[in-house]
Protein backbone atom coordinates (compact mmCIF):
# COMPACT_ATOMS: atom_id res chain seq x y z
CA UNK A 1 0.00 0.00 0.00
CA UNK A 2 1.45 3.35 -1.04
CA UNK A 3 0.48 6.79 0.22
CA UNK A 4 1.78 10.29 -0.31
CA UNK A 5 0.38 12.88 2.07
CA UNK A 6 2.90 15.59 1.33
CA UNK A 7 1.95 19.00 2.62
CA UNK A 8 -0.24 20.62 -0.03
CA UNK A 9 0.28 24.36 -0.53
CA UNK A 10 -2.25 25.62 -3.10
CA UNK A 11 -1.02 29.20 -3.09
CA UNK A 12 2.66 28.51 -2.48
CA UNK A 13 3.43 29.23 -6.13
CA UNK A 14 2.28 32.80 -5.68
CA UNK A 15 5.48 34.57 -4.72
CA UNK A 16 3.65 37.59 -3.32
CA UNK A 17 1.55 35.43 -1.00
CA UNK A 18 4.58 33.52 0.26
CA UNK A 19 6.43 36.78 0.87
CA UNK A 20 3.44 38.07 2.83
CA UNK A 21 3.45 35.01 5.07
CA UNK A 22 7.22 35.28 5.53
CA UNK A 23 6.76 38.90 6.66
CA UNK A 24 4.32 37.72 9.30
CA UNK A 25 6.73 35.01 10.41
CA UNK A 26 9.51 37.58 10.71
CA UNK A 27 7.13 39.66 12.82
CA UNK A 28 6.61 36.62 15.08
CA UNK A 29 10.36 36.14 15.51
CA UNK A 30 10.79 39.81 16.37
CA UNK A 31 7.82 40.08 18.77
CA UNK A 32 7.49 36.56 20.24
CA UNK A 33 7.97 37.88 23.79
CA UNK A 34 4.92 40.15 23.44
CA UNK A 35 1.19 39.38 23.22
CA UNK A 36 0.86 39.03 19.42
CA UNK A 37 -2.66 39.08 17.99
CA UNK A 38 -3.99 37.67 14.73
CA UNK A 39 -4.92 41.22 13.69
CA UNK A 40 -1.31 42.36 14.11
CA UNK A 41 0.01 39.45 12.09
CA UNK A 42 -2.49 39.91 9.26
CA UNK A 43 -1.59 43.61 9.10
CA UNK A 44 2.12 42.78 8.93
CA UNK A 45 1.32 40.52 5.96
CA UNK A 46 -0.97 43.14 4.37
CA UNK A 47 -3.76 40.56 4.11
CA UNK A 48 -7.28 40.38 5.46
CA UNK A 49 -7.62 38.51 8.75
CA UNK A 50 -9.51 35.57 7.25
CA UNK A 51 -7.34 35.25 4.15
CA UNK A 52 -4.19 35.49 6.25
CA UNK A 53 -5.24 32.77 8.72
CA UNK A 54 -6.22 30.39 5.92
CA UNK A 55 -3.12 31.03 3.81
CA UNK A 56 -0.75 30.87 6.78
CA UNK A 57 -1.98 27.38 7.60
CA UNK A 58 -1.80 26.26 3.97
CA UNK A 59 1.84 27.33 3.66
CA UNK A 60 3.20 26.40 7.11
CA UNK A 61 0.89 23.52 8.02
CA UNK A 62 -0.05 25.11 11.36
CA UNK A 63 -2.05 28.07 12.64
CA UNK A 64 -0.34 31.40 13.43
CA UNK A 65 -0.93 30.78 17.14
CA UNK A 66 0.79 27.40 17.06
CA UNK A 67 3.70 28.84 15.08
CA UNK A 68 4.07 31.59 17.70
CA UNK A 69 4.03 29.03 20.52
CA UNK A 70 6.70 27.00 18.71
CA UNK A 71 8.93 30.06 18.31
CA UNK A 72 8.61 30.82 22.03
CA UNK A 73 9.70 27.31 23.02
CA UNK A 74 12.49 27.38 20.43
CA UNK A 75 13.78 30.63 21.89
CA UNK A 76 13.50 29.21 25.41
CA UNK A 77 15.72 26.32 24.29
CA UNK A 78 18.22 28.84 22.92
CA UNK A 79 18.28 30.82 26.17
CA UNK A 80 18.67 27.65 28.23
CA UNK A 81 21.61 26.72 26.03
CA UNK A 82 23.40 30.07 25.76
CA UNK A 83 22.66 31.90 29.03
CA UNK A 84 22.69 31.29 32.78
CA UNK A 85 19.31 32.95 33.30
CA UNK A 86 16.91 31.14 35.60
CA UNK A 87 14.04 29.13 34.17
CA UNK A 88 11.60 31.64 35.65
CA UNK A 89 13.39 34.52 33.93
CA UNK A 90 13.41 32.65 30.63
CA UNK A 91 9.70 31.80 30.85
CA UNK A 92 8.82 35.50 31.16
CA UNK A 93 11.40 36.50 28.52
CA UNK A 94 9.69 34.35 25.88
CA UNK A 95 6.20 35.64 26.60
CA UNK A 96 4.74 33.36 29.28
CA UNK A 97 2.97 34.84 32.30
CA UNK A 98 2.98 31.60 34.28
CA UNK A 99 6.02 29.47 35.09
CA UNK A 100 3.79 26.42 35.44
CA UNK A 101 2.25 26.87 31.99
CA UNK A 102 5.68 27.37 30.45
CA UNK A 103 7.17 24.30 32.15
CA UNK A 104 4.24 22.08 31.15
CA UNK A 105 4.24 23.16 27.50
CA UNK A 106 8.04 23.01 27.27
CA UNK A 107 8.06 19.48 28.67
CA UNK A 108 5.31 18.31 26.32
CA UNK A 109 7.02 19.86 23.29
CA UNK A 110 10.69 19.10 23.95
CA UNK A 111 10.19 15.75 25.67
CA UNK A 112 11.83 16.80 28.94
CA UNK A 113 11.56 19.65 31.47
CA UNK A 114 13.66 22.81 31.03
CA UNK A 115 16.08 21.86 33.82
CA UNK A 116 16.92 18.51 32.23
CA UNK A 117 17.26 20.09 28.80
CA UNK A 118 19.82 22.53 30.21
CA UNK A 119 21.79 19.67 31.77
CA UNK A 120 21.60 17.78 28.49
CA UNK A 121 23.11 20.53 26.36
CA UNK A 122 25.83 21.04 28.99
CA UNK A 123 26.74 17.37 28.82
CA UNK A 124 25.58 16.54 32.35
CA UNK A 125 22.54 14.46 31.37
CA UNK A 126 22.01 11.45 29.14
CA UNK A 127 20.99 11.98 25.53
CA UNK A 128 17.39 10.98 24.72
CA UNK A 129 17.12 7.46 23.33
CA UNK A 130 15.13 6.30 20.35
CA UNK A 131 11.80 4.54 20.95
CA UNK A 132 11.95 0.77 20.79
CA UNK A 133 10.10 -1.19 18.14
CA UNK A 134 7.21 -3.10 19.70
CA UNK A 135 5.41 -5.87 17.85
CA UNK A 136 1.72 -5.80 18.76
CA UNK A 137 -1.46 -6.56 16.87
CA UNK A 138 -2.51 -2.91 17.08
CA UNK A 139 0.79 -1.66 15.65
CA UNK A 140 1.85 -1.25 12.04
CA UNK A 141 4.89 -0.44 9.92
CA UNK A 142 5.84 2.44 7.63
CA UNK A 143 8.40 1.87 4.87
CA UNK A 144 9.82 5.27 3.91
CA UNK A 145 11.92 5.90 0.80
CA UNK A 146 14.02 9.04 1.23
CA UNK A 147 15.58 10.87 -1.72
CA UNK A 148 17.90 13.86 -1.70
CA UNK A 149 18.37 16.98 -3.84
CA UNK A 150 21.13 17.08 -6.44
CA UNK A 151 24.48 17.91 -4.88
CA UNK A 152 23.24 17.19 -1.37
CA UNK A 153 26.15 16.70 1.09
CA UNK A 154 26.47 13.79 3.50
CA UNK A 155 23.68 13.92 6.06
CA UNK A 156 22.69 12.35 9.32
CA UNK A 157 18.93 11.92 8.99
CA UNK A 158 16.46 11.62 11.85
CA UNK A 159 13.24 9.89 10.79
CA UNK A 160 10.30 10.04 13.18
CA UNK A 161 6.54 9.55 13.32
CA UNK A 162 4.90 12.25 15.42
CA UNK A 163 1.37 13.25 16.45
CA UNK A 164 1.79 16.84 15.21
CA UNK A 165 2.77 18.79 12.08
CA UNK A 166 5.27 20.52 14.37
CA UNK A 167 8.20 18.30 15.29
CA UNK A 168 7.38 18.21 18.99
CA UNK A 169 6.52 15.67 21.68
CA UNK A 170 8.16 12.23 21.74
CA UNK A 171 7.73 10.22 18.51
CA UNK A 172 5.94 6.87 18.41
CA UNK A 173 8.73 5.51 16.19
CA UNK A 174 12.09 6.90 15.09
CA UNK A 175 15.43 5.96 13.56
CA UNK A 176 18.69 7.62 12.57
CA UNK A 177 20.31 7.05 9.18
CA UNK A 178 23.71 8.15 7.88
CA UNK A 179 23.34 9.03 4.21
CA UNK A 180 25.87 9.96 1.54
CA UNK A 181 23.16 11.94 -0.23
CA UNK A 182 23.64 10.40 -3.68
CA UNK A 183 21.20 7.50 -3.59
CA UNK A 184 17.69 7.14 -2.19
CA UNK A 185 17.49 5.21 1.06
CA UNK A 186 14.74 3.05 2.49
CA UNK A 187 13.92 3.28 6.19
CA UNK A 188 11.47 0.97 7.96
CA UNK A 189 9.71 2.30 11.07
CA UNK A 190 8.03 -0.46 13.05
CA UNK A 191 5.84 -0.53 16.13
CA UNK A 192 3.65 2.37 14.99
CA UNK A 193 0.25 2.38 16.74
CA UNK A 194 -2.69 2.35 14.34
CA UNK A 195 -3.88 5.89 13.69
CA UNK A 196 -3.14 9.07 11.74
CA UNK A 197 0.34 10.53 12.11
CA UNK A 198 2.84 13.01 10.69
CA UNK A 199 6.12 11.68 9.30
CA UNK A 200 9.08 14.02 9.82
CA UNK A 201 12.57 13.77 8.34
CA UNK A 202 15.43 16.05 9.40
CA UNK A 203 18.91 15.82 7.92
CA UNK A 204 21.84 17.82 9.26
CA UNK A 205 25.25 18.69 7.80
CA UNK A 206 28.35 20.23 9.30
CA UNK A 207 27.63 23.39 7.31
CA UNK A 208 26.33 26.40 9.23
CA UNK A 209 23.06 27.71 7.82
CA UNK A 210 23.05 31.47 7.06
CA UNK A 211 19.73 31.75 8.90
CA UNK A 212 20.34 32.42 12.59
CA UNK A 213 17.61 29.97 13.59
CA UNK A 214 19.03 26.83 12.04
CA UNK A 215 22.46 25.50 12.92
CA UNK A 216 23.69 23.21 11.50
CA UNK A 217 22.17 23.47 8.03
CA UNK A 218 19.01 21.39 7.94
CA UNK A 219 17.27 19.47 5.19
CA UNK A 220 13.67 18.59 5.98
CA UNK A 221 10.44 17.09 4.71
CA UNK A 222 7.09 16.22 6.24
CA UNK A 223 4.17 14.01 5.27
CA UNK A 224 0.82 15.03 6.71
CA UNK A 225 -2.05 12.85 7.94
CA UNK A 226 -0.51 9.47 7.14
CA UNK A 227 -2.77 6.65 8.32
CA UNK A 228 -1.15 3.50 9.69
CA UNK A 229 -3.54 0.56 9.89
CA UNK A 230 -3.71 -3.19 9.73
CA UNK A 231 -2.58 -3.22 6.09
CA UNK A 232 1.17 -2.95 6.56
CA UNK A 233 3.65 -1.88 5.62
CA UNK A 234 2.47 1.51 4.44
CA UNK A 235 4.89 2.74 1.78
CA UNK A 236 5.59 6.47 1.52
CA UNK A 237 8.20 8.62 -0.20
CA UNK A 238 9.96 11.74 1.06
CA UNK A 239 12.41 14.14 -0.57
CA UNK A 240 14.58 16.28 1.67
CA UNK A 241 14.99 19.97 0.86
CA UNK A 242 16.76 22.88 2.59
CA UNK A 243 14.73 24.30 5.46
CA UNK A 244 12.69 27.46 4.80
CA UNK A 245 11.53 30.36 6.97
CA UNK A 246 8.00 28.95 6.72
CA UNK A 247 9.00 25.68 8.43
CA UNK A 248 7.95 25.67 12.10
CA UNK A 249 10.88 25.38 14.53
CA UNK A 250 11.97 21.93 15.68
CA UNK A 251 11.07 21.61 19.35
CA UNK A 252 11.66 17.99 20.31
CA UNK A 253 15.14 17.32 21.72
CA UNK A 254 16.50 15.28 18.83
CA UNK A 255 19.46 12.95 19.33
CA UNK A 256 22.63 14.48 17.95
CA UNK A 257 22.69 15.17 14.22
CA UNK A 258 25.76 17.41 14.12
CA UNK A 259 28.56 14.82 14.56
CA UNK A 260 28.69 13.11 11.20
CA UNK A 261 30.84 10.06 10.48
CA UNK A 262 32.67 9.77 7.14
CA UNK A 263 30.06 9.21 4.41
CA UNK A 264 29.57 5.58 3.45
CA UNK A 265 28.26 4.63 0.04
CA UNK A 266 25.07 2.64 0.71
CA UNK A 267 24.62 -0.83 -0.68
CA UNK A 268 21.99 -0.60 -3.37
CA UNK A 269 19.56 -3.19 -4.59
CA UNK A 270 18.34 -3.81 -8.08
CA UNK A 271 15.98 -0.84 -7.75
CA UNK A 272 18.87 1.52 -6.98
CA UNK A 273 17.59 2.19 -3.47
CA UNK A 274 19.94 1.82 -0.54
CA UNK A 275 19.11 -0.21 2.53
CA UNK A 276 19.14 1.19 6.04
CA UNK A 277 20.61 -2.07 7.36
CA UNK A 278 23.35 -1.47 9.88
CA UNK A 279 22.94 2.31 9.98
CA UNK A 280 19.72 2.74 11.86
CA UNK A 281 18.44 2.93 15.37
CA UNK A 282 21.67 3.71 17.17
CA UNK A 283 21.23 5.78 20.34
CA UNK A 284 23.96 8.43 20.28
CA UNK A 285 25.75 8.94 23.56
CA UNK A 286 27.69 11.82 25.08
CA UNK A 287 26.84 14.25 22.33
CA UNK A 288 24.78 17.30 21.66
CA UNK A 289 21.76 17.84 19.49
CA UNK A 290 20.23 20.75 17.53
Amino acid sequence: MTADRRQVVPEARNGAIREAIERAIEYIWERYSEPVSLDELSKSALLSRFHFARTFREITGVTPGRFLSAVRIHQAKRLLTTTSRTITEISFAVGYQSLGSFTNYFTQSVGMPPSRFRHLVRGTALNPTLPRDEVQASHGTAAVTISFPTGCPALRVYMGIFPSPILQSPPVAAKIIDAAGAHPLRCVLSGVPHGTWFVHAVGATRTTHPDRRTDPMLFVDRLDSVTIGARSPLRVSMRLRPSRPTDPPILFALPVLRSLPPPVRPQTGSDGIGSDTGSVGRPLKNSRHP
